[in-house]
């Protein structure tokens, strides 16, 4: 029999060494003083410029100190936070008899080969909770936070690091997914009654901008800007969409505002009204201040497809293209229908492959069936 006997011991956790070329990296505490955590249990992340590393306990405990403040910058190797583990150790209980069995006492009726040596006794191998750090999990960040209502929020480290590499090259991508052009029937469809309603024409404009609205709330990041004075990111939860209007004097980006509350027929009134204005020559500086994302139609002119040019400081930029028949697969027959290219511009630093698709399969989605807003899909 043993009994156990135990003392607690503080030990000092070191930061732990990161990947090739890292040398700090920014903390997120998960655990804070107090707190009781178990062997590799998470007790923070450390967000580098590459990769966010998830740092576990060494041990078995509860955390005395946090030597780095949540948010604050650390090295591989620097004092990181101090921990009381409990170190066991098995003795031989002072109950505990030795036995000799009488067998062993008599004497041998034959000579038997010598036993091996035994194995040392409990007493002699203490059982220790190990103390060296283990090697940390590496985790890519995916981080992709909704912020409401135009507030800046600090760029993450690995944000930080991509924008800065992407603007030493050329941050802006263009994605070109063709569009079967449903429009077409819908607005033949409705256009007497829409016209005879509101007093005014159903164009294509109108579902282009509303598609990118509901785009656009759905995909914040295309909606943001990056600040580059404070380093944050500026999320909206409003959309203005400035319009690319050709003047005989030149091109010209008023501001629909607020679209996201807006209908069809408000749309088509303020694209009337702001290109009458254009026209003119009459447009003033605040119809063009803003402006959060921009949409370019080079269809008018009868272009197949291009790739448009982002509007700074916004992060993307959509461009529509002319509607012409062409041959699409339609349930394993090739049928013709009314397509559209259509191209999204977007500043890589900020927006990722994934946001940019995501919203262009959006707008899709909404021009082939407006249906999809009534049920806010």
């Amino acid at each position: 029999k043993t009994s156990t006997a135990h003392r607690d011991e503080v030990v000092t956790v070191n930061t732990p060494p990161f990947s090739e070329s890292i040398t700090e990296g920014d903390v997120r505490w998960e655990k804070a003083v107090g707190d009781s955590v178990k062997e590799d249990e998470v007790v923070c992340e450390i967000e580098t410029d590459k990769t966010s590393l998830q740092v576990p306990s060494p041990a078995a405990g509860v955390i005395t100190e946090l030597l780095v403040p949540d948010g604050g910058r650390v090295e591989a190797g620097n004092p990181f936070f101090k921990l009381k583990k409990r170190r066991y150790t098995l003795s031989p209980s002072p109950s505990c008899t030795l036995i000799k069995s009488a067998a062993a006492n008599a004497a041998p009726a034959a000579e038997v080969p010598a036993a091996a040596a035994p194995p040392p006794t409990m007493a002699a191998v203490p059982v220790a909770v190990a103390a060296q750090a283990k090697p940390c999990r590496c985790v890519q960040s995916t981080t992709n936070r909704f912020v409401s209502s135009f507030v800046q929020v600090k760029i993450n480290r690995m944000r930080l690091r991509i924008a800065q590499r992407l603007k030493e090259g050329s941050p802006a991508l263009t994605v070109l997914p063709s569009l079967c052009s449903n429009i077409q029937k819908m607005r033949k469809l409705h256009k007497d009654a829409f016209l005879k309603r509101h007093n005014i024409k159903l164009g294509f404009m109108s579902a282009f901008i509303k598609a990118s609205a509901h785009a656009l709330m759905d995909q914040p990041s295309v909606n943001g800007v990056i600040d580059d004075t404070t380093k944050e990111i500026v999320y909206r939860d409003y959309v203005d969409i400035s319009v690319a209007v050709a003047t005989p004097k030149g091109l010209v980006v008023p501001v629909i505002r607020n679209v996201e509350t807006m209908n069809f027929a408000d749309i088509e009134k303020t694209i009337n009204g702001l290109g009458e204005k254009a026209r003119n020559n009459v447009l003033a500086v605040e119809d063009m201040d803003g402006g959060t994302f921009t949409i370019s139609n080079g269809g008018v002119f009868g272009s197949m497809f291009g790739t448009p040019i982002i509007n700074p400081p916004q992060s993307a930029i959509l461009g529509m293209h002319g509607i012409f028949d062409r041959p699409v697969a339609i349930g394993g027959k090739v049928e013709i229908r009314p397509m559209m290219y259509v191209a999204l511009t977007y500043d890589h630093r900020l927006v990722d492959g994934r946001e940019a698709v995501t919203f262009l399969r959006k707008i899709k989605s909404v021009v082939e069936d407006p249906r999809v807003l009534l049920l806010d899909m």
